[in-house]
């Protein structure tokens, strides 16, 4: 989608051609100018017009897909303007790899999103900079882990609700069935018990709030008015999307008060139950030792709460969704994940140890990950100084691109980049082998932060629902007939879709298939 065609839909109460003046007004008054005041050598890109720089040049809607094909011709460091915001473009598996790792510091900070900047302004982890953000991050990363991520006390309660997803989905008895919400509310509620210390019934109208509103702020970040108002946020800040995102993280905030209010009522600093008393306890000490100057505030736990929230649901469901279309579309390869299932499993439980003697599922699931590629841009970034890389000057405060879907189809790094293909992740004898150039959580000091936990999630919840069901498409849907083609919000979805989840067995009888 062009800038033109954004302006079409975003412009109900002002004239395109009056846009256009008034932005050529503002560009002319300007002092900002697309010219380098450098002499050293800057990476190259396309010629900007004045104003909306490469924006004719650009689908927004699709902008990885863009910027895919522009490295092809700029090569793996390039330039290209949004609006007048200077962005370099990083792409390819070597040239990320390089950035996020060994120049860890210089790419380390985040390029906040004018939107984002607004409704968070600077608090929190995924967005933020600075002491805040470094100290918001260490107690985050020590904190989840007390509270059982990547430990047992994780893999209990996941198995846990795999049981209650099962038992909801055998209701269904085979009936086509939408997969979003169900596996979403499933996989919150684990991020729920580690921060709120307790879950949620799938029927609880606050939790689907809760679920919802992500989903629904998410969807809004990839529509046309608000890219228009994070390009251009001086002379679009009237757009609808703009008030309806705010509207839902003022609601978010809301209920995340009342759930805190409640934790306050029966808060035990001898004995926290979860995040969000860690964090009330880390805050009541500070204030009793007389420091009154600190990062543990109000603010900074409720933009905290919500970053790991929304992280710890959208990707990790994502994911799961994607890996049960998968399945459906490619059911040779169910057989294969469920044969071997059968035969080093059986009918108990699947424990995280497994993984070790499931190489072709644990394949199916990186190789899942691999392909639906759901952050394909990652999120912004910014050089915290002056950097020379790869021979290009990049001056400080540069906003930065780390193009993901270009490492992960990387086409110099896998042998079929654009195929669901898991032997990618298996060698000659069918044992798993790790790929360097596997990297769906990013890297160096931004990548994510609760890795460990859904890596977790993704084999217990695969593993578990493949032991119990055979999902299949609709009736009167041939798998060819399943859709891959993904759509944007902040993250790639699938297309909205029902699938069968048919039941394997009874306890009794054991495996059906």
């Amino acid at each position: 989608m062009g800038i033109l065609d954004l302006f079409l839909q975003s412009s109900s109460s002002i004239s395109l051609l009056g846009g256009l003046v008034v932005l050529l007004l503002v560009y002319l008054v300007s002092s900002s100018s697309f010219s380098s005041k450098e002499d050293r050598k800057e990476p190259p890109g396309p010629k900007p017009w004045p104003l909306i720089g490469n924006l004719l040049q650009l689908e927004l809607k699709r902008l990885y897909s863009t910027l895919l094909k522009l490295s092809k011709k700029y090569g793996s460091v390039f330039t290209i303007f949004l609006g007048p915001k200077k962005v370099v473009v990083l792409a390819g598996y070597k040239t990320v790899k390089e950035a996020l790792v060994n120049h860890a510091q210089e790419f380390g900070e985040r390029d906040p999103l004018p939107i984002m900047k607004e409704y968070e302004k600077g608090h929190g982890i995924t967005w933020a900079n600075g002491d805040s953000w470094k100290e918001m991050r260490r107690f985050a990363l020590s904190n989840l882990k007390n509270f059982g991520m990547g430990k047992k006390a994780s893999e209990d309660k996941i198995i846990e609700e795999c049981e209650l997803l099962i038992e909801l989905l055998k209701k269904l008895k085979g009936e086509a069935f939408a997969t979003s919400q169900p596996i979403k509310q499933a996989i919150s509620n684990i991020i729920c018990s580690i921060v709120y210390g307790s879950r949620f019934e799938y029927d609880d109208p606050e939790f689907t709030t809760l679920v919802n509103s992500i989903g629904a702020r998410l969807h809004l970040l990839g529509s046309p008015s608000l890219q228009l108002y994070n390009i251009f946020s001086w002379f679009f800040k009237w757009t609808p999307s703009r008030k309806s995102f705010l509207r839902f993280g003022a609601a978010s905030i809301k209920q995340n008060l009342q759930l805190f209010s409640r934790l306050k009522e029966t808060l035990n600093p001898q004995m926290c139950r979860c995040f969000v008393d860690a964090f009330l306890v880390q805050k009541q000490n500070l204030e009793k030792s007389g420091i009154t100057k600190h990062h543990f505030h109000d603010e900074n736990l409720l933009i905290t709460v919500q970053n790991l929230f929304s992280a710890g649901t959208e990707t990790t469901a994502t994911t799961m969704i994607w890996g049960l279309l998968f399945m459906a579309k490619f059911p040779k390869i169910q057989d294969q994940v469920q044969e071997e299932l059968s035969r080093e499993i059986g009918i108990r439980q699947v424990r995280y140890e497994d993984r070790k003697n499931l190489p072709f599922t644990s394949a199916v699931i990186h190789e899942t990950q691999r392909l639906a590629n759901i952050a394909p841009t990652s999120l912004p970034h910014k050089t915290s100084q002056d950097v020379v890389f790869q021979g290009y000057f990049i001056k400080k405060g540069t906003a930065v691109t780390v193009l993901l879907t270009s490492v992960l189809h990387d086409e110099s790094e896998w042998e079929r980049p654009h195929s669901f293909h898991p032997a990618h992740f298996l060698d000659k004898d069918g044992k798993f082998v790790k790929r360097d150039a596997f990297m769906p959580f990013s890297a160096g000091h931004r990548a994510c932060p609760g890795e460990s936990l859904a890596r977790m999630e993704l084999f217990i919840f695969f593993t578990t629902l493949l032991q119990h069901f055979r999902f299949t498409p609709p009736p009167g849907v041939s798998e060819d007939e399943l859709d891959l083609t993904p759509q944007l919000r902040l993250a790639l979805d699938p297309l909205s879709h029902k699938l069968c989840a048919v039941p394997l067995h009874d306890k009794e009888e054991g495996l059906k298939i």
